[in-house]
């Protein structure tokens, strides 16, 4: 979260997660300044919530973000989300080892349900899966190398995993000649999908979901797609047209109202929404501010519109619903170190001075 829009917004997932919650949540939020002082003072209004909250702010200067694209070498977008949504390929990097797995989900969405649920589906993966992303092999953008087949606004991530392999690239990574680790793992997949970077690196225009779909639709034995009901998206799926009301309807007329279902595994389906993601609101940086929530005759208006309006007005306080003293553990690590910095500390004689 890299302004106070995206923390306006993210605030409500961070709320929608602690309503449905089953079990203790730890919260890792790679942010500035502005974040920090717009959701700590939510954090704190909890003093007695039914599970423990722990809530870990890193806070990351542009530069620090900057210095590790030029490192990598080869990355470019002309995406909105900019250098701070590439960071989505270095979570594995910015968060401590100990933080083995993850959930990430952009900030313009909410849950619907227990988020205990969405961290089941690790437990569905095959022994080599490291990232679980939704899938939509019916999408057709070749201008986009096909990158809208993904979408990874919401992803699970085996970190460690990830750490194993070096996923992502440094110049200090191909001077290291510990031998402790193989090549990075995307650069050959980067070259499969776009060819031979340009001076100035692969331009993506979906920004790191180009990246990342160049790294799952050439690695497969890695990818475990995530069910649609995690994915209720109002860009391009239109949410499946599925929304509030009509509360018996039956399974039958539930599928036979969905969309864009067609050539994908949920063909002849009913999408459940479990997440709601409200992207390509055009005209506000802040999803539930969008002029056009107040057209009553607008589809999505009509089939989400309460649920939004419910969620943002669900006061902080209202989660002080246990019994026991028990205050959101919180701290701050400022400009937090790339797993390329740490490992050059740790091996100053083994990494080529050339490429430092």
């Amino acid at each position: 979260m890299f302004s106070e829009a995206s923390a306006k917004e993210g605030a409500i997932l961070l709320k929608s997660a602690i309503m449905y919650t089953s079990r203790p949540l730890h919260f890792h939020i790679i942010c500035d300044e502005g974040a920090i002082a717009y959701l700590e003072p939510r954090f704190r209004l909890l003093r007695h919530p039914v599970h423990p909250i722990t809530v870990r702010f890193y806070r990351l200067n542009r530069q620090s973000m900057m210095d590790r694209i030029a490192r990598e070498g080869s990355l470019d977008t002309g995406h909105a989300a900019g250098i701070p949504g590439l960071m989505k390929l270095f979570l594995h990097e910015l968060l401590p080892d100990d933080v083995e797995k993850a959930i990430y989900v952009d900030t313009d969405a909410f849950f619907l349900t227990d988020p205990a649920l969405l961290w089941e589906e690790f437990s569905r993966w095959g022994p080599n899966v490291a990232v679980s992303i939704p899938h939509h092999p019916n999408e057709d953008s070749p201008q986009w190398f096909h990158a809208s087949k993904i979408c990874s606004c919401i992803m699970l991530l085996d970190l460690q995993k990830f750490r194993s392999i070096r996923l992502m690239d440094s110049n200090i990574y191909r001077g290291d000649r510990t031998g402790l680790y193989p090549p990075a793992f995307a650069p050959p997949l980067f070259e499969a999908l776009f060819g031979a970077p340009g001076p100035h690196g692969y331009h993506a225009e979906l920004g790191d979901q180009s990246f990342w779909w160049a790294i799952v639709s050439n690695r497969e034995d890695i990818f475990h797609p995530l069910p649609y009901d995690w994915e209720v998206t109002s860009c391009l799926l239109d949410t499946y047209m599925t929304g509030l009301g009509s509360d018996g309807a039956t399974e039958e007329e539930e599928r036979k109202a969905m969309i864009h279902l067609e050539g994908t595994p949920y063909e002849g389906k009913a999408v459940l929404p479990k997440l709601l993601h409200f992207n390509c609101l055009d005209g506000t940086p802040v999803y539930y501010e969008w002029s056009n929530w107040s057209d009553p005759e607008l589809g999505l208006v009509k089939r989400w519109k309460p649920a939004v309006d419910y969620h943002v007005g669900f006061k902080w306080l209202w989660l002080n619903r246990g019994h026991t003293e028990s205050p959101v553990d919180i701290q701050v690590i400022t400009d937090p170190l790339f797993a390329d910095q740490r490992f050059a500390a740790e091996h100053p004689n083994e990494i080529s001075t050339a490429v430092r």
